[in-house]
């Protein structure tokens, strides 16, 4: 594999000085590649598809141009560059992107003393960037993004359906959970490109606040209440559950900052029903990751870690129904 990739970088006039592997649940395989670029030396990431990955996740080769999308518009990504079919295996995509400092460790986001100045400036910031992503359409782009036949709310209800339905177990919490939100479905149809996983984790964070966005496995197109919500699924709070938004901010200025930002209002009770499947969604997602490691497939020991978080995030989806409004 390293062979492969040295000779990769060398079609780009590049060398390779060291690469090191990059673990902690991601699931696609990245590494860190140093290398001597034009003489000097340059630090890039590489990702490449992995040989399992979760339901809903794109392709290397997709998530290439979806990011190329996203800087066009101005979103702070790093950016990508030498597309590499087949790198790592004959049948996985890779490129390599530039590497951006900063923490990403959601732990270390919503509790690093040196981080407190950068927790003020992340709402705006993160809604700001939002709402510049929430401006590419179907109709705007060429991305090779299948467009939903049926709503956003929709389409999000029968992939539950669909996760529940391949995996071992009965999932009682789940099944109430659907019925109840399929009896509430919104209103809203609009359609746009959303990041899919934009959450405390998959961003790059600095004193000077946020960095970079990460991880663009999960773009797809659908509702913005769809990023809007999934921030303040209660595992990305990282046990600040009195900091909806990431875990280090309340509501109000994250809502305020992208409806000053889009042009559009942010409607509570819409977030809310999001805010239950983007729960649901991730008590199936960290089964399946402990059925990645139970496979055979991957060997991270923290697959099967992830995989007790389930019954958290049924309880939290059960505990918004009960309350009915947000926190």
């Amino acid at each position: 594999m390293e062979d492969r990739i040295r000779a990769a970088v060398e079609r780009h006039g590049a060398s390779l000085t060291s690469l090191k592997p990059l673990h902690g649940g991601a699931c696609q395989e990245n590494f860190k590649v140093e290398l001597t670029h034009d003489g000097a030396p340059l630090t890039l990431a590489l990702r490449s598809d992995a040989k399992t990955s979760l339901p809903g996740s794109i392709k290397r080769r997709a998530e290439f141009e979806v990011i190329r999308a996203a800087t066009a518009v101005g979103v702070r990504t790093p950016g990508v560059r030498w597309l590499e079919p087949g790198l790592l295996r004959t049948d996985a995509d890779a490129y390599f992107l530039d590497w951006v400092p900063g923490e990403a460790i959601g732990r270390r986001v919503v509790r690093n003393p040196e981080l407190s100045a950068a927790r003020e400036k992340l709402p705006v910031q993160l809604a700001q960037t939002l709402a510049k992503l929430h401006t590419v359409t179907p109709a705007s782009t060429t991305l090779p993004l299948p467009v939903p036949s049926t709503t956003p709310a929709q389409k999000a209800l029968d992939e539950l359906r669909a996760m529940m339905n391949g995996m071992p177990g009965v999932y009682p919490a789940v099944h109430f959970a659907l019925a109840w939100l399929s009896q509430r479905m919104p209103s809203e149809t609009e359609v746009v490109l959303v990041h899919g996983d934009f959450r405390t984790g998959n961003f790059m964070v600095t004193p000077d606040g946020l960095a970079g966005v990460l991880d663009w496995e999960f773009a797809h197109f659908g509702s913005p209440y769809e990023d809007l919500s999934w921030i303040s699924v209660r595992d990305w709070r990282f046990n600040r559950l009195d900091q909806p938004v990431g875990g280090f901010s309340t509501r109000a200025p994250f809502y305020a900052a992208y409806e000053s930002a889009s042009g559009r209002r942010v409607d509570e009770a819409t977030v809310l029903w999001w805010e239950i499947v983007g729960n649901l969604r991730w008590a199936l997602g960290s089964v399946h990751q402990g059925e990645r490691y139970l496979s055979g497939e991957q060997t991270d020991l923290e697959l099967i870690a992830i995989a007790r978080r389930n019954v958290e995030m049924e309880f939290e989806a059960l505990r918004l129904i009960r309350r009915g409004r947000l926190d």
